[in-house]
């Protein structure tokens, strides 16, 4: 097992690269959010434009009905679908179709009850899901889902406190070897705060960003912009350090310009200026320094 960390530079993202973004929308990916309740809407929107933001091709939200007709409004690029009225039931006709076509699935922003969210994890389980990338309540309910029914590619993305539920203990003075426990004991990838660890010990540290990302839903653009990147073609793994630099350059973008202050919504743009401050929209290393 390796135990190799690594500072996460644009070098080092140009070297990686990015996918060839084809001709159409299609070449892509397509990202699909299930969350959101009536008391948090807004993590559903941001998480999913987070995701088109940093090039995923097309956008499906699957949410409760008595928010369905308000987030398509806020979101006309998103495909909306309303999950069961009975959290229990199997996902079934449209909305099963549209996650078993996506390239990944962003489960968990805007969710607000424990229980339900662990039905609709198990019910999106039962689905053939090729990525699954896990927010929010879907962390603090995770251990007590067998990881047996989840699928091969998983992404968690806690914040501190998510992080010691998952761990079971408190988080030590080496948070990348609590990281590398999390993402064994999961068999996930994690990134949390600017670290990333993979259950076989590879370790990425992203040094940007600051105190101004510690803002309402900064997370769930977080998830959205690493589902984002995954969508995009891009191995699990490195879609969460992908994810992680550029939400953290967005950050520093908005902090050298407005201070601390800015919203979580107005990292979104950023997040595509930011991305191609690394890549050319072809998805080649751009000549930008």
């Amino acid at each position: 097992m390796s135990n190799r960390s690594e500072n996460v530079t644009p070098e080092l993202l140009r070297r990686w690269g990015m996918p060839d973004p084809g001709t159409s929308k299609k070449t892509r990916g397509q990202i699909v959010v299930v969350g959101g309740s009536r008391r948090t809407p807004g993590a559903v929107i941001l998480a999913g434009e987070a995701g088109l933001r940093v090039g995923a091709g097309r956008l499906a939200c699957a949410v409760p009905g008595s928010v369905g007709v308000e987030l398509g409004l806020a979101v006309p690029e998103a495909a909306v679908f309303t999950l069961p009225d009975d959290s229990a039931a199997p996902f079934e006709g449209d909305v099963r179709e549209a996650i078993e076509e996506a390239d990944v699935v962003l489960l968990g922003p805007g969710f607000d009850d424990p229980a339900e969210t662990r039905e609709t994890l198990l019910a999106a389980a039962d689905c053939a899901i090729g990525c699954l990338v896990l927010d929010a309540y879907a962390l603090g309910i995770l251990p007590d889902v067998p990881r047996t029914t989840l699928p091969t590619g998983l992404v968690l993305t806690p914040n501190e406190e998510e992080a010691a539920i998952l761990l079971g203990r408190e988080l030590g003075g080496d948070r990348g070897a609590d990281l590398r426990e999390i993402a064994r004991r999961y068999d996930a990838v994690v990134a949390c705060y600017g670290d990333i660890a993979t259950p076989d010990g590879e370790r990425w540290e992203v040094s940007a960003g600051g105190p101004g990302l510690g803002t309402s839903v900064s997370g769930d653009v977080l998830a959205g912009a690493v589902a984002g990147v995954v969508a995009r073609g891009v191995d699990p793994a490195r879609a969460a350090v992908w994810g992680t630099w550029v939400h953290a350059r967005a950050g520093d973008r908005l902090t050298d310009r407005t201070g601390i202050g800015f919203l979580a919504r107005d990292l979104l743009p950023e997040l595509t200026v930011a991305l191609n401050e690394v890549v050319s929209p072809a998805g080649e290393p751009s000549d930008q320094r």
